[in-house]
């Protein structure tokens, strides 16, 4: 038997690939784990943008997560979009009824075209029932401000303090997700409840950008549930994303915002048709 560590994304689906769960699914992949997926929703979405949400029954998501832990041992949950307030509730239940260990948290709110994928009425319940479950939290700079009812941070030292209201507000960890700062670095600061720690990689010039968030919180979770301590699965995810993104750049795929090339390793570089590897 070949041990492998098992990583389950609770997340929704991209039929594009990109994100959601199928990105979720590529960056455990990339990192050598066995990914699984429940589905929180079904989207109508490509490079574009988001053309349609359809949120998966609470019932049926308490199901997925039940079927995979019944027969599966799960090394660590990463979890993204949502979806309803009865998800938050049945995944919540489901991760304390399991005792789910090294859970990442990326709570997707809106995609980046400024879709709405659950609304504002669902920064309490994320943050009341599973910041407290949640091993890492790792929210961007418009997530941030949301779950502390705050303005948005402009600046690594407003990322402090909106880390320490978070931290406050029950995250046993925040990594505060930088990328949308104007100028410099790729910027994210972590505050474990104890200190801080800085993450800096040069900023990736590309238009494939879809889907990164996802494929950083993945791959923390991934790296966690092969055993590395959260900084290090954090500075790993980083170097991960970079390198996806860079190899991406030239990756053609959809007329919009692509994806990161998750498989650069793998791949080696484009294929081009009629080509095998």
């Amino acid at each position: 038997m070949t041990p492998v560590a098992k990583i389950l994304s609770i997340a929704g689906s991209d039929p594009s690939g990109g994100a959601g769960a199928q990105g979720d699914i590529k960056t455990f992949s990339a990192l050598g784990c066995y990914g699984m997926a429940a589905l929180t929703a079904l989207t109508a979405q490509n490079t574009l943008g988001v053309q349609a949400v359809q949120t998966v029954p609470a019932d049926f998501v308490a199901a997925e997560i039940d079927s995979v832990f019944c027969d599966i041992a799960v090394d660590a949950v990463k979890i993204g979009m949502i979806g309803s307030r009865e998800n938050v509730a049945a995944i919540a239940d489901r991760l304390r009824r399991h005792q789910a260990r090294n859970v990442v948290l990326d709570p997707v709110l809106v995609a980046s075209g400024g879709h709405s994928l659950g609304g504002d009425d669902l920064v309490a319940p994320i943050r009341e029932q599973l910041f407290p479950l949640a091993r890492l939290v790792t929210p961007n700079l418009m997530e941030s401000a949301l779950f502390a009812g705050d303005r948005m941070p402009e600046s690594p030292g407003e990322m402090r303090a909106i880390a320490l209201k978070l931290h406050a507000l029950g995250a046993h960890a925040v990594l505060v997700k930088g990328g949308h700062l104007p100028d410099g670095a790729a910027y994210d600061l972590l505050y474990d409840g104890a200190e801080f720690t800085e993450y800096e990689a040069a900023r990736v010039v590309t238009r494939n950008t879809h889907g990164t968030g996802c494929a950083l919180s993945s791959a923390i979770a991934a790296r966690l549930g092969q055993g590395a301590g959260l900084k290090q699965a954090i500075a790993d995810a980083k170097a991960f994303l970079s390198a996806a993104l860079e190899a991406g750049a030239t990756l053609e795929v959809g007329a919009g915002h692509g994806p990161p090339n998750h498989f650069f390793a793998l791949w080696g570089g484009a294929v081009t048709p009629g080509e095998s590897r």
